[in-house]
């Protein structure tokens, strides 16, 4: 889908709170400056400035699905909320193209005291329909929300999932043309979310523009078609999902005193997008491999490297030397569907550390994660105690069930150290090793995955 038209225009914008350390401060600064003022001498404030948002600029094309992530804090929900005017900003623009539906906070816009029956109405009113209009949709989104008997009974009986099921079946079913979430789909069961995300893809498919605040990688690569990171009250980067959510994982385990060399590093960094897309294109080549059988060898191609490939900051460990084996021990990095492979990597440790796990994870171009494995399902069965100068070799195996095409690995080790609480990331290498499945003659299967299927078509006498 090409864009043109901006649904968000979003221009130096910046908000600011005032904290107030004590109740009766908050009845001083209303009262004392402007007597202050009147006798003409310096006003005293008391309150402290607390800048959730600080000169932020971005636009939205109409049709577009955007996410914005970053960590607790970095003022994603503020953004939010501005957008949608619950709150005001403190300087800056915000145009809108468009009637917005939203959902932030879990159950903002009802009344705990009314039925669902009658917040659907009150919800559907404040976001512009008609009685006509909500009539028309009503036994939609009563199908869609799915909550039985509940529907005639107060809101304020509802539980968490009850009440997103019918906040987001009323925002959806008034078929905005923007549509903004803060979070909330992590709320309901995995089979709603699916329905949810189902309902996306139909609005995206429809042009409207969604804003989508989520902490989950695969989702923010799954649908975006860009990705806006947040940090410090301050827009750090927009552009392609993967490339931003490899930064904002970065950022989100690197040591607090290495954030801020950090943030200048992303922030310089301009070159992202195209950069991934160059990834894409020059991986193309897959297609055009002749054609062998399941049998055939694996090999190795000196050509085929991870461009993509960064580091964490180093927590203690180290790891180098990832590298993925055939059955015979040698290194390839073209693969046979149905073989077994080895991915290996070597880890040093610099300091001691406890409840070390070590992990991979398999994922497409667009860093969607296929699947990946822990050496160690909890923090019990782990290794307890890694000296100082201790070097081990991760090995995981596995048989190779994806269909041809081009994947990374992800290398990860994970414990405790002195100075930081609980497990955190000690090292991890993204896109730390690249392979190729190579291409089958007479393939039948479709998509990612081979499932094995045995497809068969009977006639029915």
């Amino acid at each position: 889908m090409s864009y043109s038209e901006p649904a968000i225009q979003i221009q130096e914008l910046s908000k600011c709170f005032h904290i107030y350390n004590a109740p009766g401060d908050r009845l001083k600064q209303f009262i004392i400056p402007n007597l202050q003022r009147i006798v003409k001498i310096p006003s005293k404030k008391y309150f402290q400035e607390f800048w959730a948002l600080k000169n932020i600029s971005f636009e939205v094309k109409k049709g577009e699905t955007v996410g914005i992530v970053g960590r607790n804090g970095s003022g994603k929900s503020t953004l939010l909320q501005i957008i949608c005017g619950t709150i005001t900003p403190t300087s800056g623009n915000v145009e809108i193209n468009g009637r917005i539906a939203a959902l932030l906070e879990l159950g903002s816009g009802f009344n705990p005291e009314f039925t669902g029956h009658e917040n659907i109405y009150m919800n559907a009113s404040i976001l512009g329909l008609s009685k006509y209009e909500i009539d028309s949709r009503f036994d939609d989104i009563i199908a869609f929300a799915d909550i039985g008997d509940f529907i005639n009974q107060p809101v304020k009986t509802y539980s968490s999932g009850m009440m997103v099921r019918l906040a987001f079946s009323v925002a959806i079913n008034v078929e905005p043309e923007i549509l903004i979430v803060d979070e909330a789909l992590s709320v309901g069961d995995e089979l709603f979310q699916r329905k949810c995300f189902s309902r996306i893809d139909d609005l995206k498919n429809m042009g409207t523009t969604i804003l989508l605040v989520t902490h989950s990688a695969t989702t923010v690569i799954d649908i975006c078609d860009r990705a806006i990171l947040l940090d410090s009250s301050s827009l750090i980067s927009m552009g392609d999902p993967k490339n931003i959510i490899d930064s904002y994982q970065k950022l989100l385990y690197a040591p607090k005193n290495k954030t801020k060399t950090l943030i200048n590093e992303i922030k310089n960094t301009n070159s992202g997008e195209n950069h991934q897309l160059d990834i894409k294109r020059k991986h193309k080549e897959t297609k055009s491999l002749k054609c062998i059988k399941n049998e055939a060898h694996s090999f190795y191609d000196p050509n085929l490297n991870s461009e993509s490939s960064f580091e964490y900051e180093n927590n203690g460990a180290l790891i180098s030397d990832p590298i993925i084996l055939n059955s015979t021990g040698a290194q390839v990095n073209n693969l046979s569907q149905g073989k077994k492979y080895t991915f290996n990597y070597t880890v040093n440790f610099n300091i001691d550390a406890s409840s070390v796990r070590f992990g991979s994870v398999i994922k497409t171009t667009a860093g969607f994660h296929l699947g990946g494995c822990l050496s160690a399902p909890s923090l019990s069965e782990s290794f307890h105690n890694i000296k100082s100068g201790t070097k081990l070799l991760a090995s995981f195996d596995y048989i190779c069930h994806l269909n041809p095409g081009i994947y990374f690995l992800n290398a990860g080790v994970f414990g405790s150290v002195k100075n930081i609480d609980g497990e955190t990331v000690l090292h991890r290498i993204v896109d730390a090793a690249v392979f190729r499945v190579l291409p089958i003659e007479n393939n039948l299967k479709t998509e990612v995955i081979d499932f094995e299927f045995s497809p068969k078509v009977l006639f029915h006498e």
